[in-house]
């Protein structure tokens, strides 16, 4: 699924060549590029698929919050952002309630999940969040459809050797027409649109704003995942959920606090 969705998303990235052109990119950029096709375009996707079929949509989908804490810490260490006390109380309730939440997925009561998948799942946010705060000049620098189709074709040029056997194997005279449609969507929706819509919001939203919308996913993940009986919620995920999106909102209001007292 991985291989197949990168060489859809790249084929759907020369698209926009139709009616734009394709835009020069710099020699000097090459290497940062090919960093962020390996990082976003490869390595996320293969722990975001990993970390789904090895947890419950509802874990992966809360644990995901966790990008906004990870992008602050980058930032950080990027020295584009500075941490106050009410930062770090955030980052502090923020990380307790995501381990808590890896920690309780090896309980007997929740069956559909694994720590293994968890973790992997907090490794995807990281990639995340390091492409949002090291690569965000990229976004600022070229057309958001030059980097996408730079980012697809690298990936899906080196993920192709790995994975092509894989996708030879597939007997798709046994697939029917559910399955077509829900294997498009996989290859489709997932995979080039979000990253679209990714790269052209850093263009305008620091990326520690940009995080704060990942809150949309758990919401929809336990709506779909219990109306279609995919998963139950458990009051302990709730709480330890409270704790993770009490310490993202700490953070977050950090800033408005800081806007209103230099305005002051």
């Amino acid at each position: 699924m991985v291989t197949a969705s990168l060489i859809v998303a790249a084929a759907l990235s020369w698209l926009p060549t139709l009616w734009e052109g394709c835009e020069r990119i710099d020699k000097k950029d090459w290497g940062i590029i090919i960093i962020a096709s390996l990082l976003m375009g490869m390595t996320r996707k293969l722990m975001m698929m990993f970390g789904l079929s090895r947890t419950s949509p509802i874990d992966g989908s809360i644990i995901s919050t966790i990008v906004p804490l990870i992008v602050l810490i980058m930032s950080v260490v990027a020295r584009v952002d500075r941490l106050t006390t009410r930062k770090v109380a955030g980052l502090i309730i923020g990380f307790a309630g995501a381990v808590a939440i890896v920690v309780t997925s090896d309980s007997p009561s929740h069956t559909n999940s694994e720590i293994g998948g968890n973790i992997m799942m907090i490794c995807s946010g990281m990639v995340t969040a390091l492409y949002m705060v090291f690569f965000r000049p990229l976004a600022a620098k070229y057309r958001i459809t030059t980097i996408l189709r730079a980012i697809y074709t690298i990936s899906a040029v080196v993920m192709l050797p790995i994975g092509m056997d894989s996708v030879i194997e597939i007997d798709f005279h046994d697939m029917n027409t559910k399955l077509w449609l829900a294997t498009a969507f996989v290859l489709i929706v997932p995979t080039y649109l979000p990253n679209l819509l990714l790269n052209y919001s850093l263009r305008y939203l620091q990326p520690t704003v940009s995080s704060t919308y990942t809150y949309i996913q758990p919401l929809l993940a336990v709506a779909l995942s219990v109306a279609m009986g995919l998963d139950k919620l458990h009051a302990d995920t709730l709480l330890f959920a409270a704790m993770l999106f009490i310490g993202v909102w700490m953070v977050i209001s950090s800033y408005q606090r800081t806007k209103r007292e230099t305005q002051n």
